[in-house]
């Protein structure tokens, strides 16, 4: 009987490998039931580029001030409207593994510069154009990656050499609206002379004494329904857009206590039953409670505290004691913005109530209630040798219209940083791509072998941000090329003048870009294209099991 179960059991064994092993055939034999596998050409290469492809062709209808906006509705019904590269990335939610590298270099751009994202994705999408060009051809992608990476160290070379411009003075406001005015021009066309003042404005007055100690937390935005876009400007200080508690509106060189939890003396982790048997009980009941409450106030106010800033509810007993003590209250809903005036005063923010100590508290020049419109505001201002707060009021008449000049002023107020670090900008409006183009292929004409193909289609894909200026100006882009061509000849630079449709000399235009964030696109849009094209094989596993959960990171984040 043993012998029979053992052969049994051998058998069962026997039919359910050999049944595993019939499912399928070659690599695919290796992976867990329900895994992909493409590899190939037609399979994973030139699907992966026409997946970059359709990224670039969504975001290139976007660049320049002429650029067409996106509409975009989240998973929680939220609308974004904007012609901002950076912020349509991040609301898309992009599956595609090979669209997913140019995201993530789009983003890089954003953290590092804050300009530039939808140069990336673009000339990223036009390399990749342009090699699966060549790989039908017969190159092979080892060879015009080769060709690339040579061709992306000269270009630097080339861009370095063209610096034109360098903004000499970083406290003069009209130097650094001029920097500025071209990353503005690109979302806020017909704002970009208001909005690049502002801003430059907003930057000078928060700028420490060593520049690079520089922190673009130091300059704020408030967004204010009403009134019109003109009437935006820029007031010294940190605003909370919400009146403070109490009758107390103004105090001058405070002490301030933050606060990260209610100012209640009933908060309890448990609920509590009271019986009450007669009319003492009722009227001695409350005596306890106020009595903490005034102990409470009194040791904050003892300890030379002018301003509460708390960041959760405020009870009316504790209210009615800082009345008492002539305490300012400040409610601060949001964390993010508890965090900053904390950073900006140099407080610490207490979990606890009581007395702050003295490395607890922070500092201010003065705290005050000011009417914006019909919005009033409270304005924290401080200016020392470390920290001097700025804020930027945006008016306008819609949400989404303020949501998107508020991403503008974002964009600007990095720029400034990036400013401090590299001071020297290239001639713009399509100036500095042409040109790099037009010596590039001359370059590629003096390499030998089959890396001259690819340099030659690495100066190429640089046409495309020209050409796409014309074309979402809505001019002839084959009539203006060519003439665009040949006036960057040589050591000429000339660029689009959007307005008149005419090509003109990059020194009359007055439009800049920044030498250093156009490098870094540069690399990373290369970088990308790159990592693309050595990938021959793209194997998918089997997905989990269950509903796969959402990306709710800073889901209550109000800005």
């Amino acid at each position: 009987v043993s012998t029979q179960s053992t052969w049994g059991n051998f058998f069962k064994f026997l039919k359910k490998d050999t049944q595993m092993l019939s499912t399928a055939y070659g690599f695919q034999n290796l992976l867990k039931e329900g895994s992909r596998h493409y590899s190939g050409l037609e399979e994973a290469i030139l699907r992966n580029l026409s997946a970059c492809k359709e990224i670039s062709n969504m975001t290139k209808t976007s660049l320049g001030p002429n650029g067409m906006k996106k509409m975009i509705v989240t998973h929680i019904d939220k609308i974004f409207v904007t012609a901002d590269a950076a912020t349509i990335m991040r609301e898309m939610e992009v599956h595609h593994p090979a669209a997913k590298l140019l995201v993530m270099a789009s983003k890089m751009q954003n953290d590092e510069f804050g300009d530039a994202t939808n140069f990336v994705i673009t000339f990223a999408g036009e390399l990749l154009n342009q090699a699966e060009q060549l790989i039908k051809m017969g190159l092979h992608p080892s060879q015009i990656v080769l060709g690339y990476e040579t061709a992306q160290k000269k270009a630097v070379e080339i861009l370095e050499s063209l610096a034109a411009v360098r903004c000499t003075d970083i406290r003069d406001v009209d130097q650094v609206a001029k920097c500025i005015r071209t990353c503005i021009s690109a979302k806020l066309y017909g704002l970009d002379e208001q909005f690049s003042r502002l801003i430059a404005q907003a930057c000078i007055s928060t700028l420490p004494e060593n520049p690079a100690n520089f922190d673009v937390e130091y300059v704020r935005v408030a967004k204010l329904l009403g009134s019109s876009i003109g009437n935006s400007h820029v007031i010294k200080g940190l605003i909370v857009t919400r009146d403070a508690e109490g009758s107390i509106k103004r105090v001058e060189n405070p002490k301030v206590a933050v606060y990260n939890c209610p100012l209640d003396p009933q908060t309890a982790d448990t609920k509590g039953t009271v019986l009450l048997k007669n009319k003492d009980e009722l009227k001695n009941y409350t005596k306890t409670e106020e009595a903490h409450a005034e102990n409470i106030i009194k040791s904050i106010a003892e300890s030379g505290v002018k301003c509460i800033v708390s960041g959760g509810t405020v009870s009316e007993i504790m209210l009615h004691y800082c009345e008492k003590y002539r305490l300012m209250v400040v409610k601060v809903m949001s964390k993010f913005e508890l965090k900053r005036i904390c950073k900006c005063l140099g407080a610490t923010p207490l979990v606890r109530q009581g007395a702050p100590v003295p490395e607890e508290v922070g500092v201010c020049d003065e705290i005050i209630v000011e009417e914006i419109g019909s919005q009033k505001c409270v304005v924290f201002k401080r200016d020392t040798a470390d920290c001097k707060l700025s804020t930027i009021v945006l008016r306008g008449s819609t949400q989404n219209l303020l949501d998107d000049i508020e991403r503008a002023v974002d964009d600007g107020v990095h720029v400034f940083k990036s400013i401090i670090k590299d001071a020297n900008f290239v001639p713009g409006a399509g100036a500095s791509e042409m040109a790099l183009s037009t010596r590039l292929e001359s370059y590629a004409n003096t390499v030998h072998g089959l890396e001259q193909y690819s340099i030659n289609k690495y100066a190429k894909s640089f046409e495309i941000i020209p050409r796409i200026l014309i074309e979402n100006a809505g001019l002839n882009a084959n009539t203006l090329l060519s003439t665009l061509y040949s006036a960057n000849q040589g050591d000429k630079t000339a660029g689009i003048d959007v307005e008149s449709g005419e090509i003109t000399d990059s020194s009359k235009l007055v439009i800049y870009d920044h030498l250093r964030t156009k490098i870094m696109a540069i690399n990373l849009a290369t970088d990308a294209a790159l990592t693309v094209l050595r990938v021959d094989q793209i194997i998918v596993a089997k997905p989990a099991g269950g509903p796969k959960p959402r990306d709710n990171k800073g889901w209550d984040n109000d800005e």
